[in-house]
């Protein structure tokens, strides 16, 4: 497994676009959390941190949530790294120096799973910092408690970068594959909007994306500030914020059928 990890580590040093759309993820992730506490002047001054959004637990549901939407730039380095493989003719290369078809799309994996979890672990960290800094409750079991959305956060960003690579393999062209993924999108969305209100939408909890959506429910409708508007105007928000495991299991059977479809696609095409 190391060794797999170090060859695509290898190829990802010496690519100039992975390393700086993977800087500039990270860079985006830390600027975002800390424009957060920085105070505006518009007459009155705000700050978003004093908003409650750093409340423990409250803070691990909301930073997994918004920072999720931050992968779409690490999806373009995985899809880059298939794409990249073809132009540089290095998945032949790899293939004649005795790397199987099976290791190299698990080396893929590895290096996806890999910034799946450096993702999660600063997520952890920074949340972890803020809510320490910002938060109202500093009791141990509050601060501990609700990290189910860390882990969604990460069964999430598997489960996406898994498709990026499926189909970076399939198109062979990153624009290409980002395009198609948009498509998917698109057709899920369609699809869904015609079977709301009908017996099958449940189905949607079971489409690709919409599944890996469904990980993390929205939460802003748990911030104290929207409860009380909602209690004034006598209208109760009333649902379940907690990571479903239908949708962790959902999310990792894709993931499974990404990658076996990545290797079955790669057995099957001739080189």
């Amino acid at each position: 497994m190391l060794r797999l990890i170090n060859i695509e580590l290898f190829k990802l040093k010496h690519s100039r676009s992975a390393k700086i759309m993977t800087i500039l993820y990270f860079s985006l992730f830390l600027s975002a959390a800390l424009l957060s506490t920085v105070k505006f002047d518009f007459g009155i001054e705000f700050r978003l941190a004093d908003q409650g959004i750093y409340n423990f637990p409250y803070t691990w549901h909301f930073m997994s949530f918004f920072v999720a939407f931050l992968k779409i730039i690490l999806a373009i380095v995985i899809v880059s790294m298939m794409s990249s493989e073809y132009t540089n003719r290095t998945l032949k290369q790899n293939l004649i120096d005795g790397l199987s078809k099976k290791e190299f799309i698990l080396s893929k994996f590895y290096v996806s799973v890999l910034y799946a979890l450096c993702s999660t672990i600063l997520l952890f960290i920074v949340t972890l910092v803020l809510g320490l800094i910002f938060s109202d409750y500093d009791e141990f079991q509050i601060i501990f408690s609700d990290l189910e959305y860390i882990g969604g956060y990460f069964v999430k960003l598997l489960g996406f970068f898994s498709l990026c690579l499926f189909l970076g393999l399939l198109v062979k062209r990153s624009a290409f594959a980002l395009g198609f993924l948009f498509l998917l999108w698109i057709i899920e969305g369609i699809s869904l909007a015609s079977l709301r209100d009908t017996s099958f939408e449940f189905i949607g909890d079971f489409t690709p994306l919409m599944s890996m959506w469904g990980l993390i429910p929205e939460p802003i409708t748990r911030l104290d500030v929207i409860n009380s508007a909602a209690k004034q105007l006598n209208a109760e928000l009333l649902r379940d914020y907690s990571v479903s495991w239908v949708n962790v299991v959902t999310v990792l059977i894709w993931t499974a059928l990404f990658i076996y479809g990545a290797y079955a696609l790669l057995k099957k095409r001739d080189l």
